[in-house]
């Protein structure tokens, strides 16, 4: 490629790319335009305005032809996506379809996408903890993966820096295995779960059970005000897109910020083929995009880029750029590329029955469980698994219309079932993984897509390692809801493929030295300087909390720091 004057391209040029409009990329245009870039915010997927085009917010069950269920056809034809919890006649707008978008599977995954402008941000569980310093320290002090280049205290002002923006309810709980943050008032336990919490933390010194903290505002502040936001209405509709903002998305509250400035320019169905490099300047000069529909590319310049694309597709961008100085892909000198990916293990579930109150109810669809932080594993190796899991129950009541014990007919038959019935309680794990090497993507050598990009194959799956932790969840969980007095305690293992946690991380990972890694700490390609990687791939682990914060924070720590470093003509 022949050098670039920005000057001749005032259409084309840019301060800053970033790719994906999701959790990260969001962020990242958000930073960027605030610090006075005129940034490129690039989406493969169609444009998604915050309330208009959220078609299902509103509608009612019986406004749904099939009541909200999806029809057997849709279901045979995505296999895959069908497997999500969020998957329905309200939200399938949102999920990519299996037969639009294939990808090779060598081992079995569900691989979970939602391409439009906000991506998964509108799909979201949007539990959000932070991680603690034993999450970072994890592959260093236990030999895995590589050592993370940052600590909790390089993080800790990021994670207060999105916690205000973004709004995070949570208690503060002094738990050193589970940071404090910048709060909004936190979601109440249920008397069941008050008793259950009890009970457990009465017969184990280790174990903490606290409610869980997540990206609803349940008392917006005024930054919330200004964003157009307003407080969770507790209606668990969320995958169909808020149209009160009370859960946090791109959609709703950065990519809004960021054009407010003046300096956003997006564009939604953009597909990115690669991203380019001069071969004199020694630094990415753009990107080259596929047009979604009429497949005719074209090409954007500018000083920085930021790969937000989600874990895999980031992988299958860098993969695909190369160059005579990158053959491999895009700063891929030792073959790192790809490699390490790791993700979330959810397989292990518990479900039971608890004599609880029966003149007692709940208010509402509360967005979040409660949850225990990790307790293994945390200052020296005590199992025969490396890490950890994190702990996540509820405690409801039988729905409606089950209570059938009495009349069958009759008035009798109606007031049976006006009440709810007894009270349940399910308990699920989140294991942390161990990035392995042979847990890879690649790209296909003779298989591409309708855009003549390569498809992914995707070589990921569970190890011994997993498993032992897994059944030490189902043992541990099991003798906890016993002690709490729960009945019909029954284990179960899904085996669900890797993926449908949607939690994938790595292949481009963090590290200190650039023979084992890809970035250095400000998420930087250390040998392609300009470009900056901060959704799941840059992760060098996966730590046992939930990742989303953790992308939203090192997003805007790294686009602090390029915004400085471009000002500084360092980059």
């Amino acid at each position: 490629m022949a050098n670039v004057n920005f000057n001749e391209l005032p259409n084309n040029a840019f301060d800053a790319i970033v790719i994906g409009s999701g959790i990260s990329g969001g962020w990242a245009a958000k930073e960027l335009c605030e610090q006075g870039l005129k940034t490129l915010l690039l989406e493969r997927g169609k444009d998604v305005v915050h309330i208009k085009d959220y078609p299902t917010a509103t509608m009612n069950p019986w406004d749904f032809p099939h009541r909200g269920r999806l029809p057997l056809q849709i279901k045979e034809s995505n296999p895959i996506a069908e497997r999500c919890y969020a998957f329905s006649e309200a939200s399938e707008h949102f999920f990519v379809k299996d037969a639009e978008h294939p990808y090779v599977q060598d081992k079995p995954f569900d691989w979970i996408r939602g391409y439009q402008v906000g991506g998964k941000s509108l799909l979201w569980a949007r539990q959000t903890q932070r991680w603690s310093k034993f999450d970072f320290e994890g592959p260093a002090r236990d030999g895995f993966a590589v050592d993370w280049p940052i600590r909790y205290e390089d993080i800790a002002p990021w994670y207060s820096h999105v916690e205000h923006f973004v709004g995070i309810s949570g208690n503060h709980d002094g738990l050193e295995t589970l940071p404090d943050g910048e709060f909004l008032p936190a979601w109440t336990m249920n008397v069941v779960e008050k008793e259950i919490q009890k009970r457990i933390m009465s017969n184990y010194s280790d174990r903490n059970v606290i409610i869980g903290r997540c990206a609803h505002l349940t008392q917006p502040k005024e930054i919330h005000l200004q964003q157009g936001r307003g407080q969770c209405q507790a209606r668990s509709l969320c995958e169909r897109g808020c149209p009160f903002g009370g859960y946090f998305s791109s959609n709703s509250s950065t990519i809004p910020w960021a054009s407010k400035t003046g300096k956003l320019t997006l564009r939604p169905d953009s597909i990115v083929h690669s991203i380019i490099y001069d071969e004199s300047k020694q630094r990415a000069i753009g990107v080259r995009v596929i047009d979604a529909h009429t497949n005719k590319a074209v090409e954007y310049f500018s000083k920085i880029i930021f790969v937000n694309a989600s874990t895999l597709n980031t992988n299958l961008i860098l993969l695909n750029s190369t160059s005579k100085r990158f053959p491999d892909g895009l700063g891929n000198d030792h073959g790192l590329l790809g490699k390490y990916i790791a993700f979330h293990n959810y397989r292990g579930s518990i479900t039971a029955s608890f004599d609880g109150p029966m003149d007692k109810y709940y208010y509402g669809r509360r967005p979040t469980a409660v949850m225990m932080p990790n307790f293994r594993n945390l200052y020296k190796q005590e199992t025969d698994f490396l890490r950890g899991y994190m702990v996540f129950y509820t405690a409801t009541r039988a729905a409606w219309g089950h209570n059938t014990d009495g009349p069958t007919v009759g008035a009798g038959f109606k007031e049976a079932i006006s009440e709810p019935g007894q009270w349940n309680v399910f308990m699920m794990m989140q294991g942390e993984t161990i990035p392995k090497v042979n847990n890879m993507v690649q790209l296909s050598s003779n298989l591409k897509d309708k855009w003549g990009i390569p498809l992914l194959r995707i070589s990921v799956g569970y190890d011994d390692n997993d498993v032992r932790l897994l059944k030490d969840f189902l043992i541990q969980g099991a003798e906890m809801l016993d002690k709490a007095g729960c009945k019909n305690i029954i284990t179960a293992d899904s085996g669900q493929n890797p993926g449908l946690d949607i939690h994938e991380i790595g292949g481009v990972r963090m590290g200190k030295d650039p023979k084992t890694s890809m970035l250095n700490k400000w998420n930087q390609l250390h040998t392609c300087k300009n470009v900056y990687v901060t959704d799941g791939a840059c992760m060098t682990s996966t730590g046992t909390q939930n990742p989303s914060l953790t992308f939203m924070a090192l997003t805007a720590r790294a686009a602090n720091h390029a915004a400085a470093a471009l000002q500084r003509d360092e980059i």
